[in-house]
């Protein structure tokens, strides 16, 4: 009872409360496996589509082409910026860095040696200063990016900031270094923020954007924030830390929006389908006509940045897109004016660990109980409804309830419970093997461990096929040879002979010195049991020829008589008895009955009739496609009346030959003759010349054919 049923439930608790251990823990693989569970959430069920004032203008490849090769001088940029804050953009947000002086500026070349410094004419002009006033002429946002290679901290913030509630700085992630903007740069853009897609480490695929960084006790926003603030004209982001005192973010706000966050003050971003339509070519606003894009720029938050593939801004998401930085941040922001939100809160993590307990002890009891197969079902009918809730939850409320551990914890258990389960199982049957090995049969052990009905005496009737084969001449081989020669010689006999009737499906029922005797279509169903006898017949022939050849019995290293090991093989099909036999102490499978009698007998007429195989007419009939000859009918000891025997001389191959077809043809021929009261002798000639083609063997039939004459009539 103990090790049955007490230990192997406290072993699935024991499991139960590891794995819930592991969850609590939440390492790296665990956190990336519900990571990966909410991507596929997204991809059946992406953020729709919308209309929302969000635009991109995009350094795609043919801006690159009609403006020329990127960085492009700053008095392109200028251009663009006034041009867009002249289009009525709501918010100018550049999705890059801008951390040198033009190196294409003339002010700049005119520093260097070979200029045209000091020539007659007006100052060169500075790139760097046409982009700074038209920074500082539009709502204009510049960005910086966090990088642990510099020491410089970001310039001071343009945004104001409130937090309610309990400070949460120390949960923001902090900048410990960082690329800025140039100085005159930044200091003329209205707005500033943060570049970078990550504070911490997804596996390359962007799950969610910081909202706010910190260096120190001062804040920063990201650029798609700080851009929302400009095109709302608010002054101040309100930061919520949490209201229990754990020092976390709650939400962060900008005007009319209030946006939930992770407990550092990310936004889990909710993907929409790639839309083209989001993206300007920079070149169409470059343009000549570009106030034509007053429609699709007027009241727009701009985000510029760059598609180019060898600008290397691509990034990966969830949706399994390749999309630039720029496109990840103008889909926050869409996402903020849609007000569809991903959120996880403090409670799910709770009801995941409860779902998998809950799981977890039903599949315990289950397998311990009932079996795998019902465990199986109910596990996966529960995580089906795990997995359902979780959807739903997900699909209507925009809440992350992660089914990948209850599904992925349940499945090691239920491998661990069914590991157990099978020690268990192995080490009854090992006992079992202890217990019966010295008194049953080893060919009975797998029945007795899987049924234990079996251990009684009785049996039931079957249509079976049964074999006998016997050595030739054994007394004078045994007499020529060691007593450990002879044994070597049997097991590499009846281990090659034994290998055939089990390849087809066969019951060895025993050895009795140098014979074999096996069944077929006991204990279990075996279809075609008798032309699988008669191939295994054929086998056997050929394994023994194959022995001989090679000297496997080293008759002739030995330098005895190298006459060839022969056998004999008689089969019989009919009903038998077959079951347990012997004494209620001991017993053995086997079958007994007329139709191994009959068997045995035929296998004693090999010698009568001169060749190998010999069948009965029934063994033969359920074979019929195989190459047989008829043989007469013999009166068999212990028969009344004489049975009707045949010799099989091939397999289907060989009985669809051209050369057997006229050795069947003959030997009819020759058996009408020999029922005809003739002699026979010219057609039996004529069969022992056709057969050299067949079976050089069946000469010995012919040559005993004319003399049993009347075996044919």
């Amino acid at each position: 009872m103990w090790r049955r049923r007490i230990l192997p439930s406290l072993l699935g608790v024991a499991l139960i409360v590891g794995l819930v251990l592991l969850r609590l823990a939440d390492p790296y693989p665990v956190q990336l496996m519900r990571e990966t569970a909410f991507d596929v959430f997204q991809q059946l069920a992406p953020r729709p589509k919308g209309d929302f004032p969000v635009r991109v203008v995009d350094v795609d490849e043919a801006s690159l082409k009609a403006i020329g090769q990127w960085p492009w001088p700053r008095n392109e940029l200028a251009t663009l910026t006034s041009r867009l804050g002249e289009l009525g953009a709501a918010a100018i947000g550049y999705d890059m860095l801008f951390p040198e002086a033009d190196r294409l500026s003339p002010s700049r070349l005119a520093a260097t040696p070979l200029s045209w410094a000091g020539l007659a004419g007006p100052p060169p002009a500075d790139y760097d200063a046409l982009f700074a006033t038209a920074l500082a002429g539009t709502p204009s946002v510049l960005g910086f990016a966090s990088s642990t290679g510099t020491s410089a901290l970001p310039l001071s913030p343009k945004s104001g900031f409130a937090i309610s509630g309990t400070d949460p700085s120390a949960a923001i992630p902090h900048i410990s270094g960082a690329v800025l903007p140039l100085q005159s740069l930044g200091d003329a853009a209205p707005g500033l923020g943060a570049l970078s897609l990550e504070s911490h480490d997804s596996g390359g695929i962007v799950r969610s954007l910081p909202l706010v960084w910190a260096v120190g006790k001062q804040l920063y926003p990201t650029l798609s924030l700080e851009a929302l603030r400009l095109a709302t004209a608010q002054s101040t982001i309100v930061v919520f830390g949490d209201t229990a005192g754990q020092g976390i973010v709650d939400s962060v706000r900008v005007g009319p929006f209030t946006v939930p966050t992770t407990a550092s003050g990310d936004l889990t971003l909710y993907y929409a389908r790639p839309d083209p339509s989001l993206f300007v070519s920079a070149r169409d606003i470059l343009a000549d006509d570009f106030r034509d894009m007053a429609p699709l720029i007027q009241g727009q938050i701009v985000l510029i940045g760059t598609s180019a593939s060898g600008l290397l801004d691509l990034h990966r998401t969830p949706l399994g897109d390749a999309v630039p930085g720029v496109a990840i941040h103008a889909q926050a922001l869409q996402q903020i004016l849609s007000g569809r939100y991903l959120t996880r809160s403090d409670w799910v993590d709770g009801l995941e660990i409860a779902a998998f307990v809950l799981i977890g002890l039903v599949i315990v009891g289950f397998i311990l109980n009932v079996g795998p197969l019902a465990a199986l079902f109910i596990g996966v009918g529960l995580l089906a409804a795990v997995v359902a809730t979780a959807w739903f939850l997900f699909t209507r409320y925009g809440l992350l309830v992660d089914p990948s551990f209850p599904a992925v914890g349940a499945f090691l258990l239920y491998s661990a419970m069914v590991f157990i389960r099978f020690a268990l199982t192995d080490a009854d049957r090992r006992q079992i093997r202890r217990a019966f090995g010295h008194y049953v049969a080893p060919a009975l052990l797998a029945q007795i461990e899987r049924s234990g009905e079996r251990l009684k005496l009785g049996g039931e009737v079957r249509d079976l096929t049964v074999m006998f084969a016997d050595v030739r001449n054994f007394t004078a081989i045994s007499e020529r040879l060691t007593p450990e020669a002879l044994l070597t010689m049997l097991n590499t006999l009846f281990g090659a002979l034994g290998a055939e009737v089990t390849g087809q499906y066969g019951t060895i029922d025993k050895f009795i010195g140098d014979a074999l005797m096996a069944f077929w279509n006991a204990p279990v169903d075996v279809d075609g049991h008798a032309r699988k006898a008669c191939v295994a017949a054929l086998g056997m022939r050929e394994r023994l020829r194959a022995l001989n050849a090679a000297d496997a019995f080293g008759r002739k290293a030995a330098g005895l008589s190298p006459e060839e090991i022969a056998i004999g093989i008689g089969i019989s099909t009919g009903p038998a008895l077959v079951g347990n036999m012997g004494l209620e102490t001991r017993f053995d499978y086997s079958c007994l009955g007329d139709t191994v009698n009959v068997a045995s007998r035929v296998e004693g007429a090999c010698k009568t009739v001169g060749y190998d195989i010999v069948v009965t007419d029934a063994t033969r009939a359920a074979a019929a496609d195989l190459a047989f000859l008829e043989a007469g009918a013999l009166l068999l000891k212990g028969k009344a009346e004489p049975e009707a025997i045949f010799v099989l001389v091939g397999d289907r191959a060989m009985a669809a030959s051209q050369a057997f077809a006229a050795l069947a043809s003959a030997h009819g021929a020759a058996i009408g003759a020999l029922r005809g009261g003739q002699a026979g002798r010219a057609e039996i000639e004529a069969c022992t010349r056709l057969a050299a083609s067949v079976d050089p063997h069946l000469g010995r039939f012919y040559e005993l054919m004319g003399q049993r004459a009347g075996d044919f009539r």
